[in-house]
């Protein structure tokens, strides 16, 4: 069985839940204190301790340094249209002076009100940009292995919006580059990189990649299957998934910045500030499958795949992720945040089951084939041909009335 994403052997084989929030010690490079307190929860209250005033005078003496003179683009902001890089690209121009390239890696497959909000940020926020759309038959063929091999068809989506707007500052010779949030420090991960300003080139292979790159994909698919062969791309096919060279970078002075750094993060926050000022509108489906919120990561119908396989392999889903940054944020309590994990975490994401199967080109067979490969022994407990987690944080505050929907919603057929 050959899997490359290099985190699922690191995990501890022992579960424990964070003290305050809803997330556990599966997280990826998460860490907890002796108190049993996760690093996110532990990096929030000493959030509250920051001078947001002084970190404010820092943004505004790094834009007026690499703001230019004559109105040419002076940062590149990856955008979707989404309510974070709305709020991040919107802010620089409008309230600091800037004049952003936004750009924007394609998802897989837009849903409606994806499309519909990317459009308005464009029209309403008032933004240029450029749109990379993948070659189309080779992007499907990297899905389909990186579900296989890494157990995340997201991943090809990753390598592109990570890397793309690198790549096109160094054609477009900007210096800047501005993503939002610190993920590993809004949602628990590695507390080496908590504090800084941007991710280093050097170490994202490990923290954004699961330590396989392009390269690894496409050796492994090589190697393993009978589907993907030489004739499926060319170099040039590669171009944007490949990260920086991290030379040319530093050779010409591109720099990687977080907005999280010097705003205080508040996901909710953002949802009104982008309605406000680039048209963004809530998912008119109503909530998302695998949460109760409907305003987050509405663009492409394959989302809810990404965080199925996270609660797969890691026994988290979509709700813990939800809950955990709303707990901080003081929205709702450790309790609520318990119950709405019970509720909605896990929960099978068939709205677009039908499709995704065509997308990866593959039946319903495959498909659970290779998602029961990447449940862990420590994680998972089969009983009566029934999949179920060994431990779970409601396990000893609510009971068993109820069944999760993560078993209730799985397809029977």
């Amino acid at each position: 069985m050959t899997i490359i994403d290099k985190q699922i052997n690191q995990l501890p084989k022992e579960i424990i839940f964070c003290k305050k929030c809803s997330v556990s010690n599966q997280r990826p490079r998460i860490a907890l204190d002796k108190d049993g307190v996760c690093g996110a929860c532990l990096n929030h209250t000493s959030k509250n301790k920051i001078n947001w005033t002084d970190r404010e005078k820092e943004l505004i003496e790094l834009c007026q340094e690499y703001r230019s003179k004559e109105g040419s683009y002076d940062v590149v902001v990856p955008s979707s249209g989404g309510k974070d890089s709305a709020y991040v690209s919107h802010l620089l121009k409008y309230k600091y002076g800037m004049h952003p390239l936004t750009v924007t890696w394609a998802p897989f497959e837009y849903t409606s009100i994806g499309f519909k909000n990317f459009r308005n940020y464009i029209k309403v926020g008032g933004f240029n940009n450029l749109m990379a759309w993948q070659n189309g038959k080779f992007h499907r063929k990297l899905s389909r292995l990186a579900f296989e091999f890494i157990g995340d068809a997201w991943q090809p989506f990753t390598y592109g919006q990570i890397s793309y707007a690198f790549h096109i500052a160094s054609k477009f010779n900007i210096k800047l580059v501005f993503f939002g949030e610190n993920g590993e420090a809004e949602y628990s991960g590695d507390p080496r990189v908590f504090n800084l300003k941007g991710m280093p080139f050097e170490i994202w292979n490990e923290q954004y990649l699961k330590g396989a790159t392009i390269d690894d994909l496409i050796k492994t698919g090589l190697e393993n299957t009978n589907y993907f062969t030489e004739k499926d791309y060319d170099n040039s096919d590669l171009t944007f998934y490949k990260t920086p060279n991290i030379n040319e970078m530093k050779d010409k002075k591109i720099i990687f910045r977080w907005m999280s750094y010097y705003k205080k993060w508040t996901p909710q926050e953002n949802y009104y500030y982008a309605v406000k000022n680039t048209g963004f509108k809530a998912n008119d489906d109503g909530r998302t499958e695998g949460t109760y919120s409907k305003y987050a990561s509405l663009d492409d119908l394959f989302d809810g795949f990404h965080y199925y396989l996270a609660f797969i392999k890691f026994g988290i889903g979509r709700a813990t992720s939800d809950t955990a940054h709303e707990v901080r944020d003081g929205h709702i309590t450790r309790d609520e945040a318990i119950r709405l994990v019970k509720k909605f975490d896990g929960e099978f994401p068939s709205r677009y089951f039908t499709e995704f199967l065509e997308y990866l080109d593959i039946d319903k067979i495959e498909f659970w084939r290779i998602i029961d490969k990447y449940r862990s022994n420590h994680i998972w407990t089969k009983k009566d041909k029934i999949w179920k987690l060994k431990q779970t944080i409601y396990d000893d505050i609510l009971g068993n009335d109820e069944i999760p929907t993560y078993i209730s919603s799985i397809p029977k057929d």
